[in-house]
């Protein structure tokens, strides 16, 4: 194959529309950067709502099937100028309200929007730290690949978005109960209502102060709305992928469940009703198993399974402290409710950048309400995870997951 070349052309030159090589990764050294010359007001971070406040700058960087990428931007934050024939505002949102059959011949639906979620935390030293960051680069690459977008170096990608951080550091709130979400996406921007592989693309990141992710507050217990009539990802799909229309077609099951009086949806797959995962979380169970062994178990990464940072690391840190079997295991609705019936269930909680540890206390299945003990015994080890996290991140304890910014 012909290096650089994304028509996949083989020796005896290229066959698509053009021969010219391409840049396969754009470089951090040959970031150009233009901040803005005026500054929004910092918020106040006790009154952050998610999502809601952008910084005063962002990062662009343009691809073509023509020359490849091109070189990085930081520029002030403005609006994104695009084609209506754009790919990415037509195939990337699925309709709300499918079933799993419907969904199956809308797979090309998630093509051409992908995102990721990181934080940058301001630690009680007063430096800036990234938690993991190169497991958020490595899901991006995986799902570009997925998605047909451009492939791009993860380390120049990361070294381009510590930049943005330094450059607005001042937004990274002074509080060790907030922090600056980072949002690196990558659309397909060809102007053609052709489902295809796009020869054009933008890869943008924006930043964003929060605080909790729930109104509720960082660590209240939610309830659960859980219906096998709806499905968030099925075998073959982009499941493990972050691409848009995974969180587009779960707002019409979101919105009923508000209407049964829950926070979030527990989503439910197959006939066995197997539990995937919570809302845009990932879902452990803490439990007494059935050969009576304590065990966390969360779903294994089986293709329908976002593979979550904070699902990792709870994962190694649990097996690190050897303390209880710690299993990737299928786990169905009968399975927990068997348990709960048995008091066999310790705690239950969702796990994911945006809260980190959220517990849960009520599950809606079937028309009946299920409690779950969760607050009632601490929680103790969601508790846990949530300290250990959050050490980590905010630099109370050193770890070579943290990476410094300035």
């Amino acid at each position: 194959m012909i290096k650089g070349c994304q028509n996949e052309c083989m020796g005896g030159g290229c066959s698509g529309e053009t021969g010219k090589q391409m840049t396969e990764s754009f470089k951090a050294s040959d970031l150009i950067i233009t901040p803005a010359t005026t500054f929004k007001e910092k918020p106040d971070p006790t009154g952050l709502v998610f999502g809601t406040v952008f910084t005063d700058n962002m990062l662009t960087i343009e691809w073509s099937l023509a020359s490849g990428w091109e070189k990085p931007y930081i520029k002030p934050l403005e609006n994104l100028s695009l084609h209506p024939a754009s790919s990415a505002l037509h195939y990337a949102i699925e309709p709300r309200g499918q079933t799993e059959e419907n969904l199956v011949s809308l797979l090309w639906l998630n093509e051409y929007t992908l995102f990721e979620g990181m934080k940058a935390y301001r630690g009680v030293d007063g430096k800036i730290r990234l938690f993991r960051p190169a497991l958020n680069m490595d899901r991006m690459a995986r799902s570009a690949r997925r998605t047909t977008l451009p492939s791009f170096d993860q380390n120049e990608l990361l070294e381009c978005i510590r930049k943005l951080v330094e450059v607005e550091q001042e937004w990274v709130p002074y509080s060790t109960s907030a922090s600056l979400y980072i949002r690196p996406t990558l659309i397909g921007t060809e102007p053609s209502l052709g489902v295809k592989k796009p020869t054009k693309a933008l890869l943008y990141v924006i930043l964003s102060p929060v605080g909790p992710y729930f109104a509720s507050g960082s660590f209240n217990p939610i309830s659960l709305w859980a219906d096998p009539k709806y499905v968030r990802a099925w075998k073959g799909g982009t499941g493990d992928c972050k691409v848009g229309g995974n969180y587009g077609s779960a707002l019409y099951a979101q919105q009923e469940a508000l209407e049964f009086g829950c926070q979030q949806v527990l989503w439910l797959y197959g006939e066995d009703h197997q539990i995937t995962e919570v809302g845009t979380m990932n879902l452990f169970l803490y439990w007494i198993n059935e050969d009576g062994e304590n065990e966390l178990a969360t779903p294994p990464l089986d293709g329908i399974i976002l593979p979550g940072v904070t699902r990792q690391s709870i994962l190694d840190l649990a097996r690190n402290w050897g303390e209880f079997k710690v299993s990737e295991r299928y786990i169905t609705m009968s399975d927990l409710t068997a348990a709960l019936e048995e008091n066999r269930v310790k705690e239950m909680f969702g796990a994911g950048t945006a809260c980190v540890v959220c517990p849960i206390s009520k599950i809606l299945y079937k028309g009946k309400h299920l409690h779950v003990p969760t607050m009632e015994n601490g929680p103790e080890l969601t508790t846990r995870f949530l300290n250990k996290l959050s050490d980590i991140q905010y630099g109370r304890e050193d770890s070579d997951w943290a990476v410094l910014v300035s």
